[in-house]
């Protein structure tokens, strides 16, 4: 209840004009990482992307604000906290909310494209390589090799992410399993209910990714290539949308320009050496 107030009254004191405040929400666990990662430091100069707190979500956050900068376009950002995947897509199309600082998948993009912008890529078709994550104390998984490998394992995605359910489904899995919100899906891979998740690398000595009552571990050597572009989505509805469109895009040419993108993320560990890894949908 005080969540859903919290909300309510964060859009309705959202100002549009140019340096005015403009309201973002963010998921719980994205938005800690990144208050951790950013600290006390400028966001906007911010060019080394090596901690403990850092996952793709977060580089894009810092990305995108960088991006908009670099296009001339100033804006303070205010966080609100929450489990906002699908939410946030509404509220794009309603014009609610200027732009999404998770990336969205080309696919996911076009099917909202009357309603928003979407920009000129973050992550270009092929460098998207997921991992396969389980709970560590899977009694197998880990030494899974090679693509007929899968076939005695089951998965979890939603057809919402088409990139990501799309590619599952091309998969010899032995069930792929639909459930819509991501924390449940990690989840319930946690407590193996089912065998795996995909999701992106990250920088960690341990190879452990924690949130809360969840642990999983990626299986090691092994990637799944997600063969779609992402891109920052801005509603078209918003006041400030199309001058938004036009920055991010300006911005990202001179990112891309001085190899700030791809740097990012591998300073990150998003972006794998693909020398060292067996890709097994490729």
């Amino acid at each position: 209840m005080l969540r859903g107030f919290l909300f309510l009254l964060l859009l309705s004191c959202s100002r549009v004009g140019l340096g005015e405040e403009t309201v973002m929400f963010i998921r719980d666990d994205v938005l800690e990482n990144y208050t951790k990662f950013v600290g006390d430091s400028d966001v906007l100069q911010i060019d080394n992307f090596e901690s403990e707190f850092i996952r793709r979500d977060v580089v894009e956050m810092v990305l995108v604000q960088q991006a908009l900068k670099l296009g001339g376009l100033n804006i303070n950002f205010v966080y609100a906290p929450g489990r906002v995947n699908f939410r946030n897509t509404r509220l794009l199309e309603q014009g609610k909310l200027l732009l999404s600082f998770d990336s969205y998948w080309r696919s996911d993009a076009q099917t909202i494209a009357d309603s928003v912008y979407m920009s000129e890529p973050v992550i270009r078709a092929g460098e998207y390589h997921a991992g396969i994550f389980a709970s560590p104390e899977h009694p197998t998984i880990f030494t899974l090799k090679t693509l007929s490998d899968l076939e005695q394992y089951s998965a979890v995605s939603t057809p919402r992410w088409k990139t990501d359910w799309h590619t599952l489904s091309a998969l010899p899995l032995k069930e792929l399993i639909r459930e819509d919100e991501w924390v449940s899906q990690a989840n319930m891979v946690s407590k193996m209910y089912i065998d795996f998740i995909i999701m992106p690398f990250f920088a960690n000595d341990n190879d452990i990714y924690e949130l809360e009552t969840i642990r999983l571990r990626h299986v090691p050597n092994v990637a799944i290539l997600l063969n779609d572009s992402r891109h920052y989505v801005i509603s078209k509805k918003h006041p400030l949308g199309a001058q938004a469109y036009q920055a991010i895009n300006k911005g990202l040419a001179i990112l891309r320009r001085d190899n700030r993108i791809v740097r990012a993320y591998r300073q990150a560990g998003f972006f794998i050496d693909t020398e060292q890894y067996t890709i097994l949908n490729q």
